[in-house]
């Protein structure tokens, strides 16, 4: 059954019901992004905001903001009005972080793009959101952005800088290249910030924020679909300034707190709950590098004395596991979030006791709830903060129903649905999906949970059949929809695994054409270039035939026992 409406509901549940709502004493913030900023930078000019120890840049808030100004000036005077869209494409590197600012400072949507995308995905998510503009580093590793940027727009190579006209990326006018190089038909970031330097009017750029709504969007965030291409994500203002400071609020944040962050910024951990959390309070945000490596991230947490670090898992484990890891002084840390995917309860305790990480936190969310609805707190009790993710946030409502829609009682799993501030605005220029995913304001996340008398929700399961890997997720009907396009393949499911290192691996079993043959590494080959390397099968099988049930659906419980069994993997208690 459901609560009487206007039943009393807190942080337990009530009635013995899975039913809970978070705490409203501290205030919903009506500021925008801009105007956050600007509070701290005025509160704490002095104090150092920003380190990406890769660039050798240190600045303090004063700086940081200054430099924000600076872009989002160049980026006005090109013509870029509030409700544009403007792509970001690249690893974590300080322009990355200016341009989250600058574009909210005039009310440009931002486009958070996958440093891991390739042709296909780029052209996709460009097209999708609209985008006038891109800002976009060189390379990483093997992605080549600008040549895969030049590969989808070939007119770049005889167009003006900010006059793209392309068959195949229609919105696209502006490509903004960060490097000192000059690329044909790209504008330089460097070219951008000297333009908005000599046309900066701070009244100017003041009267544009001042004429933002907190409950605009500003950004878009692709997460991957069950029916094939991913959706964009719209999240607003009020969303994600809300999220991060109730995310700071669950760490005791202020600003003599120092985050390490070798998050990414494209996701919502390292934009949302690291990037904003620290603009929300002061705290000086630590950039290790580019990507996650972990003795970087060792040696940043020693070297500027961190208080806090943030992290999937994996990136936990890895830590933990470098040989060089004693060697690192780590007295200085005191809290930080794990979260991104399930997290092992062993790693938990050894986070703890090895890493001094004593008041350590679990956040559970995703990005269409920008992102965090659950998170356990620094004075939580030990055993609460390693085996659940915590209570439900403040100004938050959570419940978990049956297959009936009914909300089941305490210590039943069902569906997780939150509703509340945090819910996205829908996902961009797709209502049917924004209908099935969001109803009565209620956000069905898909994820079987339980939640306890205490209100300590425990994730079990996924009822939505998304795997993820290392903090990323994946979704198998989309790589079973690209490995489709392969011509020898007849049949294709896709899966998870259990992993040590990354949680879950991708397994596809394939069925090809009669009479054709194919190897392993031809499969991967295939997918190379095309989707993300974390998207990529790490095992695949050659099968006649898939186990059914008697009315012809696939079973891919049973393919994932026997590849358990094959492979003798062994899977981990998680919270």
């Amino acid at each position: 059954m459901n609560p009487p409406s206007g039943a009393p509901l807190g942080i337990e549940p009530r009635d013995n019901l899975s039913h809970v709502r978070g705490a409203t004493d501290s205030p919903l913030s009506t500021a925008t992004v801009a105007s956050l900023l600007a509070d701290t930078a005025s509160r704490f000019a002095d104090r150092p905001a920003v380190v990406f120890r890769e660039q050798n840049v240190r600045w303090t808030w004063a700086q940081f903001k200054a430099e924000v100004d600076r872009f989002a000036a160049g980026l006005a005077s090109l013509g870029l009005q509030a409700g544009d869209r403007v792509g970001i494409w690249s690893p974590n590197r300080v322009e990355w972080l200016v341009t989250q600012f600058a574009t909210a400072r005039i009310g440009v949507v931002l486009v958070n793009i996958n440093p891991a995308y390739r042709l296909h995905e780029l052209e996709y998510a460009l097209n999708a959101s609209g985008c006038r503009a891109i800002v976009s580093a060189e390379r990483l590793r093997t992605s080549e952005y600008l040549d895969m940027l030049q590969s989808l727009a070939p007119e770049l190579a005889n167009c003006e800088p900010g006059k793209l006209a392309s068959r195949r990326l229609p919105s696209l006018q502006f490509v903004i290249r960060m490097g000192d190089a000059h690329t044909p038909g790209m504008l330089r970031y460097g070219e951008v910030v000297s333009r908005g330097a000599s046309v900066l009017d701070t009244p100017s750029l003041d009267r544009i924020t001042a004429s933002l709504d907190c409950h605009d969007p500003i950004n878009i965030q692709f997460t991957s679909g069950t029916t094939g291409n991913p959706k964009g994500a719209t999240l607003t203002h009020h969303n994600v300034v809300n999220n991060a400071r109730f995310v700071a609020q669950a760490m005791h944040f202020d600003e003599r707190d120092a985050l390490c962050i070798p998050v990414p910024l494209y996701h919502c951990f390292g934009m949302v709950m690291s990037a904003l959390a620290c603009a929300a309070t002061g705290a000086k945000m630590v950039f290790p590098g580019e990507v996650f490596d972990p003795v970087a991230t060792l040696a940043a947490v020693s070297e500027e004395k961190c208080t806090a670090l943030h992290g999937v898992p994996t990136m936990f484990i890895t830590e933990l596991d470098a040989p060089q890891f004693a060697q690192y002084d780590l007295s200085t840390l005191r809290t930080g979030i794990m979260a991104g995917a399930p997290c092992p309860i062993e790693t938990m305790k050894r986070v703890v006791a090895q890493m001094n990480m004593r008041e350590v936190t679990i956040a559970y969310g995703m990005t269409e709830t920008s992102p965090v609805s659950f998170q356990s707190s620094t004075d939580d009790p030990l055993d609460k903060r390693v085996t659940t993710v915590g209570r439900v946030q403040p100004h938050l409502e959570a419940k978990i129903i049956g297959v009936d829609g009914n909300v089941v009682p305490v210590g039943e799993k069902g569906e997780l649905c939150t509703r509340g501030y945090s819910v996205m605005r829908g996902y961009w220029g797709d209502e049917e999906r924004t209908t099935d995913a969001v109803r009565d304001g209620w956000m069905h996340t898909g994820d079987l949970a339980t939640l306890d008398a205490d209100g300590y929700c425990n994730i079990v399961g996924r009822v939505k059949d998304m795997l993820i890997r290392g903090g990323e997720n994946v979704y198998p009907r989309e790589v079973e929809e690209f490995l489709f396009r392969h011509p020898k393949v007849q049949a294709v499911q896709v899966f998870g695994v259990p992993d040590s290192k990354y949680g879950e691996e991708i397994c596809t079993w394939i069925i090809l054409k009669s009479g054709e043959q194919a190897t392993e590494d031809e499969i991967r080959d295939f997918c190379r270039g095309q989707i993300a390397h974390y998207k990529i099968p790490r095992y695949i099988r050659f099968v006649d035939e898939m186990p059914m049930t008697i009315t012809g659906k696939v079973q891919k419980f049973a393919m994932r026992d026997r590849m358990i069994d094959e492979l003798k993997l062994l899977q981990a208690p998680n919270s």
